[in-house]
This record gives structure tokens, sequence and C-alpha cells, in this order.
């Protein structure tokens, strides 16, 4: 191959690459322009929303809006801002997802190390729970927690999520466990380890790029639900989301919308951070497993 050819094909490959950025570019600022619109707005004045030219920058730039949707903005009947219910929100996904991800991966322990007649069907049965429809058990759950005491609670809450989110967790840990070389556990077992060291000292120790999957989904899933919030939360356990419905629909004259913009960001942006932090890891466990050997 002559000079002249290398460097047209080095050149129409540096073309290629650089028209293949541009249109990354340009779909990541697509993607991005109502994140944008909503940061932009929520740094306004109410009279210069309401004038016009939502798109414009701010010509007075100011963070009242953000201390309003904070600890200041009408939900409900009372004043109090996100922060009581951005509160109740940690206080339900820390717990829930920890639960959900330590039952998960002894599930999926189990159902891969130490099978019993009839485990198939089990893990059918776990699997066919993450396909149905939210609506569904809205009814016999509210009917379960009145039973249990802990209607409009946030232990209720807790429950919950944990219930719905055991079966997804044990998906992510019984593929990932089925990967992993079964000769150690039993090694382990000739040693004289018991079921529960075994899963501690062997399995857990592993189990990192998983865990940080089914973290992320269940981190997300749970912050972002609203159904169940408005369904099973009472007045005092209300979290984030339904606490910015209320924020939205409580508006009585002009509405807000600088305020309604920084309580949006607001919600998101915990779901937001835990992508920025930990979105490569996310691609790294789903990888993780996926072939064996």
């Amino acid at each position: 191959m002559s000079v002249a050819t290398q460097t047209t094909a080095v050149r129409t490959g540096r073309i290629g690459r650089a028209l293949i950025v541009t249109v990354l570019i340009f779909f990541a600022l697509f993607y991005l322009l109502p994140l944008g619109v909503m940061l932009i707005n929520s740094l306004k004045p109410l009279p210069e929303i309401t004038g016009g030219n939502m798109m414009a920058l701010p010509r007075e730039p100011t963070l009242d809006p953000w201390r309003s949707a904070w600890s200041t903005a009408q939900i409900g009947v009372q004043a109090t801002g996100l922060k009581p219910y951005f509160l109740n929100s940690i206080l339900m996904v820390v717990p829930a997802v920890a639960i959900s991800t330590m039952l998960g991966a002894l599930n999926g322990y189990v159902l891969t190390k130490w099978r019993f007649p009839g485990h198939r069907w089990v893990f059918g049965l776990l699997l066919f729970s993450c396909f149905i429809p939210f609506q569904i058990v809205l009814i016999p759950m509210a009917r379960l927690l009145g039973l249990m005491g802990l209607a409009g609670s946030l232990p209720g809450l807790i429950l919950v999520h944990v219930v719905y989110g055991i079966g997804f967790s044990t998906l992510y840990f019984r593929n990932y466990y089925a990967a992993f070389p079964t000769e150690l556990v039993r090694a382990a077992m000739i040693d004289g380890a018991g079921f529960f060291r075994i899963f501690w000292r062997i399995m857990l120790p592993v189990s990192g790029p998983i865990a940080v999957v089914c973290i992320i989904w269940q981190f997300t899933n749970i912050w972002n639900d609203f159904l169940f919030g408005v369904s099973f939360a009472g007045l005092d356990a209300m979290p984030m989301t339904v606490a910015l419905n209320n924020l939205v629909q409580s508006s009585t004259g002009v509405r807000e919308y600088n305020v309604h913009f920084a309580a949006a960001i607001l919600a998101a942006l915990p779901t937001l951070l835990v992508y920025i932090v930990a979105g490569r890891y996310f691609v790294r466990g789903l990888m993780a497993g996926s072939v064996k050997g």
C-alpha cells in the first residue's frame, strides 16, 4: 500500500470518527435539553418565566426557588417544603435496598449451590413475580398491611418494596452465582464450612459487581416509585415523589413554575448522582458472570 493511500485511509478514518462524535454530542445535548430548561428556569424569578422565552438565560439569577422548594413551599395544607419528605425517602430506600439485596443474594446462593427438590419451581415463581403489574397487588397488599398494623407507615412501605424487589435481586444473584465454580463450595464443605460461613466468606466477597447492579436498580426503582407511595404512605410517611406531586397540585393562583422546576431537580438529584458515580460499575456488573470460565 502506497503512502498516499495510507494517508487517505487515515484521513477518512479521522473524518468518520469526528462525524460519529459530532452525532453523539448532538443526541446527548438533545437528551439533556429538558434538564437544562428546568435548571435555567429554576434560577429565574417568576416574572421572567411568565414573561415568555423559557429558553433564555436568567437575567437576575436567584436561589430563592430552591430555598422555597426545600423548606417553605406549600405541600398540601402544610408549608414544609420537600425537606421532611426527602428524609422519608432516605429512611425508606436504604433499608429496603439493603434487605432486598441481602435476601436476593441468599436466594441466589441457595438456588445455585444448595439445590433442593423443586428449586426450579421456586425460582420460576420468583421470576414470575417480576412481571406482576403493580396495580394487581394494591388491594391484597393494602389488606395485608392493615392486618399487620403497618398501614400508612414507613415500615409498611419498606416491606412493600422489599417484597416486590426480592424477585429482581434473586434473578441477578442467581444468574451471577450460576457461573461461580461449584467446586470451591464443595471444597469448603469438605473442610467443614457450614451454610452461612460459605455464604459470608466465599460468596459475598466476590459478589461486588452484581451487588452494585442490584443496588443501583433497586435504589432507582424505589426512589422514583409513586404508585406504592401514594397508595400505602400516610401524611407523615410520604416519600419524595408523592410530596413533589402534591407540591405541584396544591398551587393556587399563579403557579410558581420556578419552584416546581427546582423541586423536580431536587427529587431527581439522588438517582442522577448514583448513576454519575456508579454508572460504569453498573455496566461492568451486568457483564460480570455473563460468560462462564
